[in-house]
This record gives C-alpha cells, sequence and structure tokens, in this order.
C-alpha cells in the first residue's frame, strides 16, 4: 500500500536534486512554509522543545507531544510531512509504537537517531551513541512496523563527533542494509565531509543546516551538485520568528505604540488568510439557521 503524500516525497528525495525542505514547530509555521511554495515539510523536535516549552533540546519532549503536532500540522497542510521522531522514545519495542502512532497521525517520514538517551541537539557537545547493532535493531523494527511501503524510514547518526568522519559513514552503509530508506549524516565539521558523504552512500542523504552550528553553510545550488536528496532547514522559522519578536516587541517598548505601518509585523489581513477565516466564514454561511433573526 502506498499515499499519494508519500509517493511524492519518495520520488522527490531519489531524484537526489537537493530538495529545500524547512522545519516548522507548529501548524502555523507549517502553513506559512505552505504558502511559499516549500514542497514539504519538517516537524523539529528541537524546534517542538524550544517553541512550546522553552527549554533545549534535551530529551525533554514525549511521543504524545510529537503526535499532537504531527496531527496538527497534516491537518493544516497538504504536503508531505517529515517528523523527527528523536531515538525512537526507547529501544527497538518502543520503535515499533512510535512508528505505528506517528503514522496514524498523518507523517509521511519518520527520522531515527542513534544517540543515547536523553538525546541532545546534534550541534551540542558531548553526545553520546549506541551501538551499531542496537541501532540496526530499531531499524529493522521501524521497518516492520510501518504500514505503508513509502512510509520513509529516516535513518540518522551522531557517531561524527563521538567516533569521527569515517565511524559515521560505516553505520550509515550498516542503517541502509538494515531497510532505512534514506540516510542522514549528521554535523559534518567540513565542506569536505558534506562532498564525501553522497559520494559514499548510494540512498538518498540529508545534510542539515542549524544556522550558527558546526556545519558550513552552502547555496542551495552547491547541494543540490552534489547529489543530496534533501537540504534540511529544521529551525529557520523558529530562528526567524525569535528575531521577528525581538525586533516588533522592542519597538513597542521603545515607542510605545506599533501598527501594521511599521512593517515589523503580519497585517491582520495575512494573518487571517494563514488561518482560512474566509473559509470558515463560508462554512458558518452554510449551515446558519435560516430563521435565526
Amino acid at each position: 500500500m502506498s499515499t499519494p503524500l508519500g509517493r511524492r516525497l519518495k520520488a522527490r528525495l531519489q531524484e537526489k536534486n537537493g530538495l529545500m525542505v524547512p522545519g516548522a514547530a507548529n501548524a502555523l509555521a507549517a502553513r506559512v512554509i505552505h504558502s511559499l511554495g516549500f514542497e514539504a515539510i519538517y516537524l523539529s523536535g528541537a524546534g517542538l522543545t524550544n517553541t512550546f516549552y522553552a527549554m533545549p533540546d534535551l530529551g525533554f519532549i514525549s511521543l504524545n507531544d510529537i503526535a499532537s503536532h504531527t496531527q496538527a500540522i497534516s491537518q493544516a497542510v497538504e504536503l508531505p510531512l517529515i517528523v523527527d521522531a528523536d531515538t525512537g522514545f526507547g529501544n527497538a519495542l518502543n520503535v515499533i509504537h512510535t512508528i505505528k502512532v506517528l503514522e496514524a497521525a498523518g507523517a509521511n517520514a519518520i527520522q531515527l537517531e542513534d544517540q543515547i538517551s536523553p538525546k541532545k541537539c546534534g550541534h551540542f557537545n558531548d553526545k553520546g551513541v549506541i551501538s551499531c547493532a542496537e541501532m540496526i535493531g530499531k531499524i529493522k523494527a521501524a521497518v516492520d512496523a510501518r504500514r505503508h511501503d513509502d512510509f520513509l524510514i529516516i535513518a540518522r547518526t551522531d557517531a561524527r563527533a563521538v567516533e569521527g568522519f569515517e565511524a559515521a559513514i560505516d553505520r550509515a552503509h550498516a542503517y541502509q542494509e538494515a531497510g532505512a530508506d534514506v540516510l542522514f549524516v549528521e554535523a559534518p565539521e567540513s565542506t569536505h565531509e558534506i562532498q564525501e558523504i553522497p559520494k559514499r552512500l548510494s540512498a538518498p542523504q540529508v545534510v542539515n543546516i542549524v544556522i550558527g552550528g558546526k556545519t558550513p553553510t552552502l547555496d542551495a545550488s552547491d547541494f543540490t551538485r552534489m547529489g543530496f536528496g534533501m537540504v534540511l532547514y529544521a529551525n529557520a522559522a523558529l530562528q526567524g520568528a525569535v528575531k521577528g519578536m525581538q525586533l516588533a516587541l522592542g519597538a513597542l517598548k521603545t515607542h510605545g505604540r506599533l501598527d501594521e505601518s511599521s512593517g515589523l509585523v503580519a497585517t491582520f489581513n495575512e494573518r487571517q488568510h494563514l488561518v482560512s477565516k474566509n473559509e470558515f466564514d463560508a462554512l458558518e454561511k452554510k449551515y446558519a439557521d435560516p430563521h435565526r433573526a
């Protein structure tokens, strides 16, 4: 069995032409991403943790947190949705449950990583990884648990920071052999390492650009030329939103007023457009009592 959005995502990643995917921490951010013409959305665990709990990406969110936002985003936009499932919230048995819950909630792909629990942001220091054998078991469990064959399993390794670049490449090979559809070598630290990833791995790969993180930022055309399947900007929207709030509220604090002419805020009409107010107006009219005064 397959799904239209799943088929679309799988085909785009297999093209290996650098599909640009922004991250969202909520359904409103997903609407903005959709309105700008992007082809897929990534639900960021770090973004969710930062946005809803004002806490760092250190493994504080739960499967229920991820599932509820997966459902909200999948209902808000008709775009393929890639979901950050961290470590799968436990061992291989927990991974089975995670896959079932997130696929039912509307995910088209999930990302699993090989960090120890509690995990850390991939661009933090002092990370640890589980054994390659344990991660292989998790990947196999994920593959067996999915209902649709185009529900993609993205296997991320954080071994670059722990065991070195070559070990990370070796792990990625092993994860592909275990059944992973897409490979994700997190936090390469030089342009040379970035270039080597698609040369050394045959499955589609993810490159994750964390603004201010360990991986060099290159142009989209560079990643396309190298042959990456996905160029992930997991928290660009979040960092942009923080800056926007600082600018708008800073102006309010300084000047004592803020209006649409400032250029610092979306207009009232833009905000209502993003949340589809006109559609609800039409539904209210359709179902209104014709006899109500």
